[in-house]
């Protein structure tokens, strides 16, 4: 059973609804030609949702990284921004307690039936949590809280403050914040659009653009089903996340009370995406 914390007022999803105006490059070009046929949807809300978690399980991207630090770390894990249980699930596999906390609810309803098809130990041992990472009192502490997939950029600067300071009132002394970010010194300028097909391990397929130029301060990312029909609506889901360099990060990190303990580059993805894997500790 999920547990909902009061948080930060948000849209139910945690973002707000996105209109055409939002598409950027060729994504908008197409969506235009689909006219009145196309229902544009937040990669978060109750459609988005589930394509969001169709295309989390295409791969492992930082989650071996995260488990082997984990290891290393005794305690309770706290899952942040849980998604459908990306994370979540291989960190019940290490055999830890392990709180998901999710602000968008059709994302905690995917993790619920995820759980229920669990094995019984595991389900024991995951709390799910609606609340918004930004803002949130658990009355526990962890020994780590992890924060994977770049999902810091989805905060502006207030709400990383908020983050910052939530997390270090739930760590365990000694205890690691371990997060993800773009690696700009890393990543290729490349196009400013790149145009791509997706098949997930559903056997559904998608047309993925993202528009983004390393000097913005934003990415858009938008889907389109790669096949889409000759009359009748076509669902396409969009989200312009934040660009937050590591640089920057730390900077923020070091400011907020915490030291960078270790530096770790993740596999890219594509030929834009090199991400980077901190292990973080709050400053003695």
């Amino acid at each position: 059973m999920t547990t909902t914390l009061t948080t930060t007022p948000m849209s139910e999803a945690g973002h707000r609804l996105p209109t055409p105006a939002d598409v950027p490059g060729r994504a908008g070009e197409l969506l235009a030609s689909l006219g009145e046929r196309a229902v544009l949807c937040d990669l978060y809300d109750a459609v988005g949702a589930s394509v969001y978690h169709d295309l989390a399980g295409t791969g492992t991207h930082e989650v071996r990284e995260l488990l082997a630090l984990v290891r290393r770390i005794p305690g309770p894990v706290l899952d942040l921004a849980a998604g459908s249980g990306r994370l979540t699930l291989p960190l019940l596999a290490l055999g830890r307690e392990v709180t998901a906390l999710e602000l968008s609810p059709y994302m905690l309803e995917l993790l619920d039936r995820r759980l229920a098809d669990a094995p019984p130990a595991l389900r024991g041992r995951c709390l799910p949590v609606r609340a918004d990472m930004s803002d949130f009192a658990l009355g526990r502490r962890f020994g780590a809280i992890v924060l994977g997939t770049t999902t810091i950029s989805l905060l502006d600067a207030e709400g990383r403050q908020g983050l910052y300071r939530a997390v270090r009132e739930h760590l365990e002394p000694g205890g690691r914040f371990l997060l993800s970010t773009v690696d700009m010194t890393a990543t290729a300028s490349g196009p400013a659009e790149v145009d791509m097909e997706i098949v997930t391990d559903s056997g559904r397929a998608y047309r993925l653009f993202e528009h983004w130029t390393p000097d913005a301060g934003s990415r858009t990312v938008t889907l389109f089903p790669a096949v889409t029909a000759a009359t009748g609506p076509v669902q396409v889901c969009t989200t312009t996340i934040g660009v937050l360099p590591a640089e920057l990060l730390e900077a923020e990190l070091a400011a907020a009370g915490f030291s960078v303990r270790s530096r770790h580059p993740l596999p890219a993805v594509g030929e834009r995406h090199h991400d980077v894997l901190l292990e973080t500790e709050v400053t003695p």
